[in-house]
């Protein structure tokens, strides 16, 4: 329709251009200023966007301005390989540029992305990067650890031998290790890591990074895994990483019995198991007060022995 905008980002095609390629793009880690202008007209001017999580990717490219328009597919889960071949199969016969990007960072360190890149490569199809934010480089310069030669080792074996395995190959490791924990796993890796490497050794715990409450501890094993114990994550504020919430350090558990406590909080006039229709009509200064008595025998017949709680005043409502 006539005096319509047009879309944000458009640009006609080359012919050069006009064949089958995967874009890598970078996306921000938890800062949505992070994402570069490249990086969004790659978003705009592609022809498939495979993402990591459509939930997630969509609010990005509504934020941004970039339409999906039937673009965005979903590239995840236990059959990441057979995904990638169908991609692959598909913009190869219909020439189209696909995008690929993940929640947060690089597609392919830690996350979808490497077996699309793989059928790419083995079906003679272009690959690019639009390079972006990186929680693992991130981390490694804000450490204070020597940056000069390090090792990325992702996420740790979960528990069993492989998990031992990979901690004693890692022992006799000169280069700073760089790893990814999921938060409630937190405790275990470190206490983990404590034993196979000596509670003295500096380590640097890094999280929220890029957001407002970006925080970076830096200490030793031993002291990360008592601070992470006693209920208090690496960097001073409470924490965060469990998924049962601790009681605060500073805060005693009350030792009076339930039921008193209970007692001194009841509304004067109140009593235990009434409900609040029958204690509609106490008043606040009648806590004191005489029970009214009930109605005469004959009406509402019975109403004594239905009443939740003895001596209760009796309910006010037809029945």
């Amino acid at each position: 329709m006539a005096g319509e905008p047009g879309p944000r980002y458009s640009r006609p095609v080359p012919p050069d251009e006009a064949r089958p390629a995967v874009i890598l793009v970078g996306t921000p880690i938890g800062n949505l200023g992070d994402l570069s202008p490249r990086a969004v007209e790659a978003l705009a001017t592609a022809d498939v966007i495979a993402a990591e999580d459509t939930r997630r990717t969509r609010p990005l490219l509504t934020a941004v301005g970039v339409p999906t328009r039937g673009r965005l597919v979903s590239f995840h889960g236990p059959h990441e390989a057979e995904l990638a071949g169908r991609l692959v199969e598909r913009i190869v016969e219909r020439k189209e540029r696909l995008v690929c990007v993940t929640d947060a960072g690089m597609p392919g360190i830690s996350d979808p992305g490497e077996r699309l890149v793989v059928a790419a490569l083995a079906a003679g199809v272009a690959v690019e990067v639009v390079p972006g934010p990186s929680a693992a480089l991130s981390a490694l310069v804000l450490s204070g650890l020597p940056t000069g030669r390090f090792v990325f080792e992702g996420f740790l074996p979960r528990k069993g031998r492989q998990r031992a395995a990979r901690l004693e190959a890692l022992r006799g490791e000169d280069r700073t290790v760089v790893l990814f924990e999921a938060p409630h796993r937190l405790l275990g890796t470190l206490a983990d890591l404590a034993g196979a490497f000596g509670g003295d050794r500096p380590v640097a715990v890094a999280r929220e990074l890029t957001k407002v409450f970006e925080t970076v501890w830096r200490g030793t094993l031993g002291e990360a895994v008592a601070a992470e114990a006693t209920g208090r994550s690496p960097g001073g504020s409470r924490s965060s990483w469990s998924g049962r919430r601790r009681p605060s350090p500073t805060t005693a558990r009350p030792t009076t019995p339930l039921r008193r406590r209970c007692r001194r909080n009841w509304p004067a006039g109140r009593r235990p198991g009434m409900r609040r229709r029958r204690w509609r009509g106490a008043s606040a200064s009648a806590a004191d007060a005489p029970i009214p008595s009930p109605p005469p025998s004959g009406e509402r017949r019975g109403h004594e022995k239905r009443a939740r709680c003895r001596g209760s005043p009796p309910c006010s409502r037809r029945r």
